[in-house]
């Protein structure tokens, strides 16, 4: 069933955005010469990109199965990964480009080569990335970021009889997460050359046992094709028309969010996974000053049932022993937590750190950090991607949810 339910979440989440591509190339002629607007500035034209990157990484060895306490008795600290990649990007001096600095977006597919494959398996990772400009040193020569999000599958999870060595990956489905910094040289009119460092996660998001995921740093080399890119590409940036004030207002995120996930509990000195998944319901308020068309900071209102959240075993636990559950009160919380997002055309990507302030104690105790994704379905709605993290090292739950954004005047030139 989980297996099924990110399936789900990927194909809808693909079929969203690419619905968006086709929305903004309907509108392309919106705003033709001639209609008493600047059509360079409105301009929805597209360039369509298509990439292909060379990743090799060292495995930082955060596991003892890592360290060499696997089947070969090696340590397992290589990996190289092909990335095959579609964007599109609006075209040089138009609003969309001249605000978020030449950003681009698109859907991306990948394949990786892991050492002792027949522990960790062949995983092929599908994702959306966004990526832009940081600085430009001259017309040809950027310095630019992008992170990719998504899911990786053919994982060779731990198994206790098959696979008992691997206590790092525990599902067959896992989250990708990478963050990438680089150069890109304009070859010429239509190619791009790419080169610069990339950092990569892969986890389960706490909904199996084990998590303890794999982490990367590398090198990224690729070269990215722009299929109607013109000469303006070389051209000195040149403004017709100045980018429109943006009106700052406060704004009203409503997030509603469900997942699931496992729990290890404290017996004695260790600690011992609860049988099952629990789920985890909760909700997000969050009145948002937006400073500009990239920023907007506030604070949020959290409230959140966790079925885990301070179940215990007696202190003798054995396998054949139960465990319990506290009455409800004891999985409830309402938490306060400052917020900010950095907003893009079609993402935004946010953090929060907060606390709990109504609760019973136990598990529900301390601090939690949030990092969330806003993938746009229109002007106002949008779907929530987070995840929670206790006291800064404790994985706590996903937060997979809806919202809707009440109050919205943020002026948006790519839809």
């Amino acid at each position: 069933m989980e297996i099924e339910r990110l399936k789900v979440m990927v194909v809808l989440i693909t079929m969203l955005f690419l619905s968006d591509i086709a929305l903004a190339e309907n509108r392309n002629n919106e705003n033709s010469p001639g209609s008493g607007v600047d059509s360079v500035a409105y301009s929805r034209r597209l360039i369509h990109r298509l990439g292909i990157d060379g990743r090799p990484a060292y495995i930082f060895p955060t596991n003892s199965f890592l360290r060499g306490d696997n089947r070969y008795h090696k340590t397992i600290d290589q990996s190289i990964s092909a990335h095959l990649k579609y964007s599109f990007q609006y075209y040089p001096n138009s609003y969309t480009d001249r605000i978020y600095r030449g950003a681009y977006q698109g859907i991306g597919l990948a394949y990786y080569s892991l050492e002792s494959k027949e522990e960790l398996g062949s995983p092929v990772a599908l994702y959306l990335f966004q990526g832009a400009r940081i600085a430009r040193f001259n017309p040809r020569l950027s310095f630019n970021y992008e992170w990719n999000f998504g899911v990786s599958f053919g994982w060779k999870p731990f198994d206790e009889y098959e696979n008992s060595y691997n206590k790092v990956i525990g599902s067959k489905i896992n989250a990708y997460i990478n963050t990438n910094f680089y150069l890109n040289y304009m070859l010429s009119k239509q190619v791009d050359l790419t080169a610069g460092v990339d950092v990569t996660h892969f986890s389960n998001g706490n909904t199996r046992f084990p998590n303890a995921g794999l982490n990367t740093i590398g090198l990224k080399v690729g070269l990215v094709y722009n299929f109607n890119r013109n000469g303006e590409c070389f051209s000195k940036p040149f403004f017709r028309s100045p980018v429109p004030n943006f009106p700052r207002h406060i704004s009203y995120d409503v997030v509603l969010f469900g997942s699931w996930r496992r729990k290890g509990v404290y017996v004695g000195e260790g600690q011992v996974a609860a049988p099952g998944a629990f789920a985890v319901a909760g909700f997000n308020i969050n009145p948002m000053y937006n400073f500009g068309y990239n920023f907007r900071a506030g604070v949020s209102l959290d409230g959140v049932y966790d079925e885990s959240a301070n179940i215990y075993a007696n202190d003798s636990y054995s396998s054949s022993d139960q465990f319990y559950r506290p009455p409800l009160s004891y999985q409830l919380a309402l938490g306060l937590s400052a917020r900010a997002e950095y907003v893009m055309p079609y993402f935004t990507v946010g953090i929060g750190l907060g606390g709990n302030v109504i609760h019973r104690g136990g598990d529900l105790k301390g601090l939690y950090q949030v990092l969330a994704l806003k993938i746009e379905v229109t002007r106002s709605s949008f779907i929530h991607i987070g995840y929670n993290l206790q006291n800064f090292h404790t994985p706590n739950y996903l937060m997979l949810g809806i919202g809707y954004r009440f109050h919205n005047k943020y002026p948006t030139f790519h839809r």
